[in-house]
């Protein structure tokens, strides 16, 4: 079984410079992907979801 074959992968947002993507696994399990030029984050569910909280809080 290829692993890259079994992703279903969305962006989620794009800009010029940063992508927000989300991997879902085989196994049931997504992951949230942030790039940021040649960065690129990667996130559990559980942590992803920590983050927008963060990050809602810096625009409010």
């Amino acid at each position: 079984m290829n692993g890259k074959s079994d992703l279903n992968i969305e962006t989620l947002a794009e800009t010029d410079n940063y992508t927000v993507w989300r991997a879902d696994e085989p196994d049931d399990e997504s992951t949230y992907h942030l790039e940021l030029n040649n960065v690129t984050i990667h996130f559990f569910k559980e942590e992803w979801e920590e983050f927008i909280k963060l990050a809602n809080r810096l625009v409010k």
